[in-house]
């Protein structure tokens, strides 16, 4: 069965706090933060290299992710490569995936939101519309580009890892908190991964890129 950790997300500083704290143990070497905005991991993570790229806010390097075929790194150029919450932002979802692998030593840190959730309440409801979708007057400067169910979050993740032979370190649900009550109830009416689609927040995962040369992996070190 799928960990849930219960814990809100009220701002983009509470949720770095949380990746920060939460993943501490693939965070202190050479770190790149894809999609960083105003990058608040740069002063949470003190003992580690941190490049933060992104289009906008106060990245290390301007990169448009969603123009990029080639992250402008080396193959294996940081031992973790995060990408909280940016995925399903691009159009070019897989392509960016492919090159967090690439660019990445070791791991990737990913989130992928349950977009299900955030839809159900305000579809059941009748009020036509809900964040980050819709239809405004205006082309909006960011939007998400795919609407997908934690279900199908998760199966992408494990796909990927099968594919390119990646190890699962770690993979995880967050939800906000709720009574046990309350939670016992929805998982009786809502049994497996119908709880999940309706009430999950985000899929986490930690993947781990095969060790070429256990020696080299021995003299650097091994994290967890």
């Amino acid at each position: 069965m799928l960990a849930t950790h219960y814990a809100n997300f009220p701002s983009r500083q509470s949720r770095s706090r949380f990746v920060a704290t939460r993943f501490s143990q693939y965070l202190n070497e050479s770190v790149l933060d894809v999609g960083c905005f105003e990058a608040p991991l740069r002063d949470l993570l003190p003992s580690a290299s941190y490049t933060g790229i992104d289009i906008a806010g106060l990245p290390d390097m301007i990169v448009n992710l969603e123009r990029v075929r080639h992250l402008p790194f080396v193959d294996n150029a940081f031992i973790c490569v995060l990408c909280i919450d940016v995925l399903e932002h691009l159009d070019n979802l897989h392509t960016v995936f492919e090159e967090l692998l690439r660019v990445s030593d070791r791991f990737i840190i990913v989130s992928l939101p349950n977009c299900w959730r955030d839809a159900r309440r305000p579809l059941e409801r009748g009020k036509g519309h809900f964040r980050h979708y819709g239809l405004p007057l205006y082309k909006p400067e960011d939007r998400h580009k795919w609407f997908f169910s934690f279900t199908e979050a998760r199966d992408f993740i494990e796909g990927k890892a099968h594919a390119f032979q990646l190890g699962i370190k770690d993979i995880f649900a967050t939800e906000k908190p709720k009574s046990r009550i309350l939670r016992g109830l929805r998982k009786i009416r809502y049994p497996g991964d119908q709880y999940h689609n309706r009430y999950s927040q985000t899929l986490w995962a930690v993947l781990e890129k095969p060790v070429k040369d256990p020696a080299a992996a021995s003299l650097r070190g091994h994290t967890g």
